[in-house]
């Protein structure tokens, strides 16, 4: 299977058509069909690491002052507890708790529900471990890589470029300069295979320190980054800053 890192933005592209959704639908139609799904979204970003190990994880509506058709969205996939088994055993010696109280975030199904609509396909979701530094995410991000030989997708959802207190509330403003510099650095990085780029992502100075003013919308990127092989193609799917200071950027591994 391919891994995916995809931009999600805001909450509302779980209601719309628009250019970065209408390429989440198009992978969900070319790319293998996966037994199943590891996500690893922003919005559990935690104090330890969990996975959720439910047979029926919940829709969470992480998110307010959204319309109501936001908060009817039901997005009813399968938990899997044996992948969810699968994961800790492959994540060890860290230790990984079975949750059975998350589970699925906006960061996950704003973005599947494009992508595999039917919601046909195993979720779990894997936290974000708050008190680790960027390179321990991509070390298990390289323990995760077996599971793609199993037919399983690892998923990243987040922004690698996220300031929302510097976001400009105007339709189709212009990006900051940090934030197009830094997102074109990273993109350029990654496609000369250049993955210490992105765990190091503090040497790129002051563009990434005000896109990345907190790291959880960042990380899930070095997983997907993590399970990539020596060698392997990638691509950007779609990208774009929207709003000043959110980039939109989606990065495929294989495929």
């Amino acid at each position: 299977m391919p891994a995916l890192f995809v931009g999600h933005g805001s909450p509302m592209n779980a209601l719309e058509d628009n250019r970065h959704t209408r390429v989440w639908k198009n992978l969900g139609e070319s790319l293998p069909k996966p037994k199943g799904i590891v996500a690893i979204s922003a919005h559990w970003y935690t104090r330890g690491t969990a996975v959720t190990a439910m047979p029926q994880p919940k829709t969470i509506h992480d998110f307010y002052g959204f319309p109501p058709a936001l908060f009817a969205q039901n997005y009813a996939a399968p938990g899997d507890p044996a992948l969810a088994s699968r994961v800790q055993e492959l994540l060890q010696p860290a230790q990984v708790t079975a949750d059975q109280q998350w589970g699925l975030d906006h960061g996950t199904w704003s973005v599947l529900v494009h992508v595999y609509p039917r919601a046909d396909i195993p979720v779990v979701q894997l936290s974000i471990d708050a008190a680790q530094p960027a390179q321990y995410h991509y070390e298990l991000g390289r323990k995760l890589a077996a599971l793609r030989d199993e037919g399983v997708l690892i998923f990243g959802s987040g922004n690698v470029v996220h300031n929302l207190g510097v976001v400009k509330w105007t339709a189709g403003a212009d990006a900051y300069p940090w934030a197009k510099s830094f997102n074109e650095q990273l993109r350029g990085a990654l496609s000369r295979g250049d993955n210490d780029f992105a765990v190091q992502f503090e040497r790129a100075g002051e563009a990434a320190s005000l896109s990345i003013p907190t790291p959880e919308h960042y990380l899930p990127l070095l997983y997907v980054l993590g399970a990539q092989s020596p060698q392997e193609a990638v691509s950007f799917p779609t990208d774009g800053i929207e709003l000043g200071s959110i980039s939109m950027l989606a990065v495929l591994i294989g495929g």
